[in-house]
């Protein structure tokens, strides 16, 4: 999704979030990043943020990201969102496109699995997305190891899971209430 899409739907003149325009590309030596903000909106959310090609591929996950194998959670894909957002920790105002306090809850860097160096961790994150079938490696403070997301077939196209892997880094029973 474009990020003409994430400009339309915010008002500038009354938000702190950060403008499209002003988006730059990430370091091409360095891990792309991951952020997972808690979003006080009309109801609390995760937003789910993966940098690939100079944006965030974001999703909305209503019950947040789980270190339980077990649980697969729905991730509603929403607009891309500039780089920037990654730092974004504020409210947005009443009357505005998701007004809602939003804070960082976890942030580190990925890979997709299998992946030798950034570029082709890249191509296969790409690739994964147009397939609907994503597999990444998060070092975070609080999210680790193995993740999948993967598109919904008998949905609607924006509608994805996102499951944890069966790792080392797996906890059965994990809560996200114990983990603020």
């Amino acid at each position: 999704m474009p990020l003409k899409d994430y400009e339309e739907k915010r008002d500038f003149q009354s938000t702190s979030e950060p403008r499209a325009f002003n988006n730059k590309k990430g370091k091409k030596d360095q891990s792309p990043v991951f952020v997972v903000q808690k979003h006080y909106a009309s109801t609390l959310h995760y937003d789910f943020r993966l940098e690939l090609e100079g944006v965030l591929k974001s999703w909305a996950v209503p019950k947040g990201p789980s270190m339980d194998p077990s649980e697969k959670h729905l991730a509603v894909l929403v607009e891309d969102h500039p780089l920037e957002y990654k730092d974004f920790s504020g409210t947005i105002p009443e009357g505005n496109y998701g007004a809602g306090k939003v804070e960082v809850w976890d942030e580190g860097t990925y890979h997709a699995i299998d992946s030798g160096d950034k570029k082709s961790s890249e191509e296969k994150i790409r690739d994964g997305f147009k397939k609907g079938h994503i597999t990444i490696i998060l070092d975070g403070s609080k999210l680790k190891g193995e993740f999948a997301f993967i598109r919904l077939k008998k949905a609607k196209d924006n509608d994805w899971l996102l499951i944890k892997k069966n790792d080392d880094h797996a906890v059965k029973g994990w809560k996200i209430d114990d983990k603020n």
